[in-house]
């Protein structure tokens, strides 16, 4: 039986935000949702000012009080940061369990890692987390996955942490994460050489990636309306409408003030948009507040040392979920952006728009490319398998000893072709 939350979203009522507090709400209870919890009720809670030993006021933490009783609510979970004072007073005020937004979110990173390098990163987010707080604070978590969890209820396990048993754990985890980042880059560097371009779908968490992945790769990745279904970077191959291959990797989902703890801990985990030729920003375009995710998936890209790749619009914006939209509605944003070349409407449910994707996919990473007229003996079918591999060919004449091969061909390559380019 699933245990009763009640999700809160305190917010000062006099500070600018491009998003409403009833979005954010409803992003929070999605978040609470994800993990199996049962949301009895949310709220908008407008303050005036923080409070140093509660965060609310002391009318809400009244008024909340009944609603916890009455509800036999379980788990309270706050969307903001608590100090661990401002946690403890409110357990004590309210008898149960208190959670902020940082907790609840590595609460579901933990359960959805799967590959060792996730659960390493998990891990080291847990520790990273309960060491900025007071260590008596910390003796309600129990052990859950070899590492700290925050839905255990108080008296189960007792977890007596103190800074230095906390700073080992850190360093061994972060050593067993080098080790974990070499196995990553032999792949890499295994992929180099044969090598295939990158294509990277980012995107805002549950905007559709995990679903275009499956469209595109027909693989069966989890994907489901829920936020953080995919936590580690998946990778196929596919072929593109030219010919070529490349390799597609589906990465963790961004959300808005993500805490500092998780970016640094998963910055690993997006270490593939680095390594992308070309990125696919996946937006949920049905979404009200699109917009705003969209600004805070580019600011994350910037961060990440993308800057310049956003700043100049070199990434395709693939508008998902378009099938969404009434049909009027959604032929007039078909129409408008036929004009955009990196704006595409798409549905990666019906594939309605993804074949203009792909080709646009193909323009972007082609057009890095010198275009190289080739002259090969007809017999070599090493050199030919190579040619295939590395360049997307243009045009094919086959004559009784050679082939003349018009191909587009990166840079970097040119050199491999240099004794059969036609003087």
């Amino acid at each position: 039986m699933s245990e009763n939350a009640l999700v809160l979203l305190p917010y000062l009522k006099d500070t600018p935000d491009t998003r409403s507090p009833d979005a954010k709400l409803d992003e929070m209870t999605a978040l609470t949702k994800a993990i199996q919890l049962n949301v009895v009720q949310s709220s908008c809670v407008p303050l005036r000012e923080i409070k140093a030993s509660t965060y609310l006021g002391q009318g809400s933490v009244e008024k909340f009080s009944s609603v916890i009783r009455e509800n036999k609510v379980d788990v309270v979970i706050l969307a903001c940061r608590l100090a661990p004072l401002q946690q403890r007073n409110l357990e004590k005020l309210w008898s149960t369990k208190v959670i902020d937004k940082t907790a609840l979110i590595l609460e579901i990173f933990g359960q959805r890692a799967r590959t060792k390098e996730g659960v390493l990163q998990v891990e080291l987010a847990h520790l990273t987390y309960q060491r900025s707080r007071l260590v008596r604070s910390w003796t309600h978590l129990e052990r859950q996955r070899g590492g700290a969890g925050f839905l255990g209820g108080p008296g189960e396990t007792q977890i007596e942490l103190d800074r230095r048993l906390i700073d080992e754990d850190i360093v061994k985890i972060k050593k067993e994460l080098e080790e974990v980042k070499k196995t990553r880059e032999l792949h890499r560097q295994a992929r180099r050489r044969v090598p295939f371009p990158i294509v990277a779908l980012v995107g805002y968490t549950n905007a559709g990636k995990s679903t275009l992945f499956n469209y595109l790769t027909n693989a069966d990745i989890f994907a489901k309306d829920m936020l953080f279904a995919t936590l580690d970077p998946t990778m196929r191959q596919i072929r593109l409408p030219d010919g070529q291959t490349v390799i597609l990797s589906d990465t963790v989902g961004f959300i808005s003030d993500l805490p500092t703890e998780l970016v640094m801990a998963f910055r690993a985990t997006l270490e593939e948009v680095l390594e992308a030729d070309v990125v696919v920003h996946v937006r949920d375009y049905f979404h009200p507040d699109t917009d705003a995710q969209k600004e805070d998936v580019e600011a994350v890209l910037s961060d990440l040392g993308l800057k310049e790749m956003v700043d100049e619009g070199k990434i395709i914006e693939a508008l998902n979920k378009i099938d969404l939209f009434p049909d009027e509605e959604r032929e007039m944003i078909c129409k408008q952006k036929l004009r955009r070349q990196n704006e595409i409407p798409i549905s990666a449910k019906s594939g309605e728009g993804i074949q203009r994707l792909l080709v646009r996919i193909s323009e972007m990473l082609n057009k890095n490319r010198m275009t190289l007229s080739l002259k090969i003996p007809i017999e070599d079918g090493k050199l030919l398998s190579l040619i295939y591999r590395k360049a997307v060919v243009l045009e094919r004449k086959d004559y009784s000893k050679t082939i003349s091969m018009k191909v587009a061909v990166r840079s970097e390559d040119v050199h491999l072709f240099k004794n059969f380019m036609k003087k």
